[in-house]
């Protein structure tokens, strides 16, 4: 580096440093300028970020402005050539770009210069890929441009001759190029050297898979580092903290950030608190009414509670603002399938994939819809990219245990799932259907741990309760089943719910048997006339009553020897589910 530039670099780390948000002033000015830097370098993701976070501070007066980059003589001998590549650059024509950029010796030049050949060579895949490979189709297409960048990076990272944006981009190529290990070492690298620059951290968090490996990177102590722990925890599913983190970020002064705000709705989505998130989304409209960014999450949310109008309304809006924004097709391809129209849906998520091969969402949601029209392998290929692209999406790991259930082939849903209850350790629905498979394996004790653990952390579906009971009445244990029905009852006329649920008759029915078994005839009976309100139990519980009623005709007395430590609450409403947070079942050990 040119010893202005070591100089601007140096005042770049000295302004980022310290993890306080006292001078917001000074914050302000740091995101402008470099936002402005990653501007001319092409960096459009990052500049926008910076530009964003900058509009939710107070404007500055025209004294404070940060002032324009000091040029060096190499900057000044190269700005020709650069002005006319940039203009080349912003029209997409990379190897043009790249032509006029060759032998400029400058950092802004040089930057320029690789980031338009790896580009250039991203491009003509994509564009392979969508010409020669349905979306389906493992993509052999490498970008050819990788390894030559390597080479010629790493000679200038030996000799210490990239700066922070320098270091950003062959991170990137280490990273196309699987050397995960590696990449991560040069984007912390970028991030001490560079901290401002949010395209190298968010690199980072892209390669973090879990918060072990968090623990050992040492970061730059700079206000970015916290932007950074709170996006990551999102990503590990780490809810509560992300959560936290958020709230103090907008306590320090960013609460018209919308890209706060789009990252808190993103963060109850996750936690399946749709209600708050949906909230938060029709805040975020308002505040941004033309923002695509993140809608096909709310169209997610829309789906889940199947608000048609609203989901519709979505569709047509983002389709007026871009039909060719990735979050668009999804947004639609959510509405199809809503309406069960799944061909046209799968169709849409296809679209998306053609605008970008590598967009997380599309992959699994056109896997669902492969699933719904029981195209199980091409359910599998879609899954697999969505896992390839980013191996913490826990919807793909399940949807993959999900085709494997219908393949009929347990021992590798059980692999599947596992995977999936790691990244959500608190999510029932995944423990559920690990004791499905433990149940299918004939390994009952497991999927006892399994179904019980579901009920203790809060079970979604309410189903967890009623296999747990009719596992112990397989295994002849009839007090605990009983037990278990009960609870099951109690729960569901807690909710308020009774009508959805078909086990509610089986709870009853299996309940009288069990009562009538240890002669406690009031009981019993109780549970027999709740039995006629269900049409598939209602002959048996008019024989159950009819049996109980000779029995006391004949001067059978009510047992009481019977040590029955429940009974059937008048109320039947017990609000006893214990809904802890717990870390994953530690299953390994039972690896069939």
């Amino acid at each position: 580096i040119g010893p202005a530039g070591a100089m601007a670099a140096a005042a770049m780390v000295a302004v980022a440093g310290g993890g306080d948000f006292s001078d917001l002033r000074e914050i302000k000015k740091q995101l402008l300028s470099v936002a402005e830097r990653s501007r001319e370098r092409g960096l459009q993701h990052s500049g926008k970020w910076a530009a964003e976070l900058a509009f939710a501070l107070e404007p500055l007066p025209l004294s404070e402005l940060p002032p324009p980059p000091v040029l060096t003589e190499e900057d000044a001998r190269d700005l020709d050539a650069y002005t006319l590549a940039k203009s080349y650059f912003d029209l997409k024509e990379y190897d043009r770009a790249a032509y006029f950029l060759r032998g400029c010796k400058s950092q802004k030049a040089y930057f320029l210069y690789m980031y338009s050949r790896y580009l250039s060579g991203e491009k003509k895949k994509d564009d392979e890929t969508v010409d020669s490979l349905g979306p389906l189709e493992k993509g052999q297409v490498k970008n050819e441009a990788l390894r030559e960048l390597r080479v010629e990076l790493s000679k200038k990272h030996k000799a210490q001759e990239l700066d922070g944006f320098g270091l950003y981009l062959y991170g990137v190529v280490l990273r196309k190029l699987d050397l995960v290990k590696e990449a991560i070492d040069v984007f912390v690298e970028a991030a001490h050297v560079l901290p401002l620059h949010w395209g190298a951290w968010l690199e980072l968090c892209n390669l973090i898979t879990d918060k072990e490996m968090l623990k050992f990177l040492s970061l730059p102590d700079t206000w970015m580092k916290e932007f950074f722990l709170a996006h990551i925890y999102t990503e590990l599913q780490l809810i509560e903290e992300a959560l936290q983190k958020y709230q103090s970020l907008i306590d320090a002064g960013f609460s018209k950030s919308t890209y706060i705000i789009s990252q808190i709705a993103v963060a109850y989505h996750n936690i399946r608190d749709i209600d708050k998130a949906l909230s938060i989304f029709n805040e975020l409209r308002k505040q941004d009414p033309y923002r695509i960014e993140n809608m096909d999450t709310f169209s997610n949310l829309l789906y889940v509670r199947s608000m048609k109008p609203e989901l519709s309304y979505l569709a047509h809006n983002l389709c007026e603002i871009d039909k060719y924004r990735v979050e668009t097709c999804c947004v639609i391809g959510n509405y199809y399938s809503l309406r069960s129209q799944h061909e046209k849906a799968a169709l849409y998520f296809q679209r998306a994939l053609k605008l970008n091969p590598r967009y997380l969402g599309a992959w699994t949601l056109m896997g669902h819809e492969y699933m719904e029209m029981k195209n199980t392998s091409a359910a599998i290929q879609a899954y697999r990219h969505a896992i390839e692209v980013n191996k913490r999406d826990y919807r793909a790991w399940y949807g993959l245990g999900q085709t494997y259930e219908i393949l009929k082939m347990p021992f590798y849903c059980l692999y599947y799932y596992r995977r999936a209850h790691q990244l959500r350790p608190n999510d029932s629905r995944m423990l559920v259907a690990l004791g499905e498979c433990y149940e299918k394996l004939n390994q009952l004790v497991e999927a006892k741990k399994c179904y019980w653990r579901a009920y203790a952390v809060g079970d979604v579906e309410k189903m967890a309760l009623v296999k747990l009971a009719k596992l112990h009445e397989q295994l002849n244990e009839s007090e605990q089943a009983a037990q278990c029905y009960l609870k099951y009852i109690q729960d569901i006329y807690s909710c308020g719910e009774v009508v959805e649920h078909l086990e509610v008759s089986t709870a009853f029915r299996y309940l009288a048997q069990y009562y009538f078994k240890c002669k406690l005839w009031d009981e019993a009976s109780a549970c027999a006339q709740k039995c006629c309100a269900f049409n598939d139990t209602r002959e048996e519980g008019k024989a159950l009553l009819r049996q109980i009623l000779q029995l006391r005709n004949q001067g059978e007395t009510s047992s009481t020897d019977v040590a029955a430590p429940f009974f059937l609450p008048a109320s039947l409403s017990a609000n006893n589910t214990p809904t802890r947070r717990v870390s994953p079942l530690n299953l390994s050990s039972v690896t069939p």
